[in-house]
C-alpha cells in the first residue's frame, strides 16, 4: 500500500468588483479621514454603507458623514494572528457604532489585554499612515474618552480621483491529504497507469477512487486499472485565458469516460482544432517527461463511439 499523500495547498482568486457611487463614496472617503453612512427609508444610518434599504429593498444613496469616534457595542478577544495585520496579537475585534450613525462597523482594537475592553467603551479611529481607499485606511480603533457627537451631516459623496473599484483577494491555504484511495490513484499516475476502484454492490469502477460508493454507501477497496483509451462524453471550448497557464485560447476542456470506468474524468484536448472536438471521440493521454498526470488527451484515430456506450455518463 502506498504511503498516504499530504501536500500544502493554496487555494487564491484574486477577485475584481467595480463600484456603485455608494461603495466608492465610503472607500474614496476613508481615504479622505471622512466616514459615509448611508440613510434609509425610515431614518437611519448604516455604517458601512449599503446600496439598498435591507426593509424595503428599495435603491439608497443619501450619504451622511458621520464621526470618527464611537462606542463599542461588543467585542471578541482574539489569540491568532491575521494575515497583512499591523496589530501584534492578540488584539480585539469589536463593532463600533461611530456617532452618528445607527449600525456597527466591525473593525480591529488596539488595547493592551482584555481587561481593558468592555462594551460601551469610548473608541476612536487610528487612520493609517498611506490610505488607498480600502477598509484597510482604519488602520484599528483606539481608546477615546469623548462625549458622543452630534448627529451625521448630508454630503455629497463627491471627492476628487473617485476610487472605482477594488481587488478584493480571497486566499486559503491548508494541508490537503488525498486519503487511502486517491493516494493510490496518485501513485499508479505516477507510473503512467489509471486506477480506479469497484463497488462491491453496484459493481461501478469509480475514477478518481472516492475510497467509497457514493450510490450505494459501502467501501471500495477492489482495484482496477482502466484506460488508457477513452471516449469524449462531453466538452466546453475555453476563450477566457486562465492566469499563469501557458496555453493559447480557444482550448477545449472535456468530461473523459475511460475504457473500463463509470464515471467521466476531465482533461484537456489536444492536437485536434478546437472545432472539431465532439462527443464520442476516442482520445488517448499524452504524458510530458517528469509529469505526473497527462498533460492532455489527443485522439486515437479510431471510428468515434457509439452514443450508447457512455451516453449513461452523461
Amino acid at each position: 500500500m502506498p504511503e498516504v499523500l499530504r501536500a500544502p495547498l493554496v487555494v487564491e482568486f484574486p477577485f475584481t468588483r467595480s463600484l456603485g457611487p455608494v461603495q466608492s463614496a465610503f472607500l474614496t472617503g476613508l481615504r479622505e479621514r471622512t466616514v459615509l453612512g448611508v440613510r434609509t427609508g425610515d431614518g437611519k444610518i448604516l455604517v458601512p454603507p449599503v446600496e439598498y434599504d435591507p426593509v424595503t429593498a428599495d435603491e439608497i444613496r443619501d450619504l451622511v458623514e458621520v464621526g470618527v469616534t464611537g462606542t463599542v457595542t461588543t467585542w471578541a478577544w482574539n489569540q491568532h494572528p491575521r494575515r497583512h495585520q499591523p496589530l501584534a496579537t492578540p488584539f480585539a475585534w469589536a463593532l463600533v457604532r461611530l456617532d452618528g450613525a445607527d449600525s456597527s462597523l466591525l473593525h480591529v482594537l488596539d488595547t493592551p489585554g482584555p481587561d481593558a475592553v468592555r462594551t460601551g467603551m469610548r473608541v476612536r479611529i487610528r487612520w493609517a499612515a498611506e490610505r488607498t481607499g480600502a477598509i484597510t485606511d482604519i488602520a484599528c480603533f483606539e481608546p477615546y474618552e469623548s462625549e458622543p457627537a452630534g448627529p451625521g451631516t448630508a454630503h455629497t459623496g463627491d471627492f476628487p480621483q473617485p476610487v472605482t473599484g477594488i481587488v478584493a483577494p480571497a486566499r486559503l491555504d491548508y494541508t490537503y491529504s488525498p486519503g487511502r484511495a486517491q493516494s493510490t490513484h496518485l501513485a499508479a499516475l505516477a507510473q503512467r497507469r489509471t486506477v480506479g476502484e469497484r463497488c462491491p454492490s453496484c459493481r461501478k469502477v469509480y475514477v478518481p477512487p472516492r475510497g467509497a460508493c457514493p450510490t450505494c454507501g459501502v467501501a471500495t477497496d477492489e482495484r482496477v486499472e482502466v484506460g488508457p483509451r477513452g471516449t469524449v462524453t462531453t466538452y466546453c471550448i475555453v476563450n477566457i485565458k486562465a492566469r499563469g497557464l501557458d496555453i493559447e485560447v480557444p482550448y477545449v476542456y472535456a468530461h473523459i469516460a475511460l475504457d473500463g470506468a463509470d464515471l467521466a474524468l476531465h482533461g484537456r484536448i489536444g492536437g485536434i482544432p478546437y472545432d472539431q472536438v465532439r462527443m464520442g471521440l476516442r482520445v488517448e493521454p499524452v504524458w510530458t517527461e517528469g509529469a505526473r498526470h497527462p498533460d492532455h488527451y489527443r485522439p486515437t484515430g479510431e471510428p468515434d463511439a457509439d452514443y450508447d456506450t457512455y451516453k449513461e455518463l452523461l
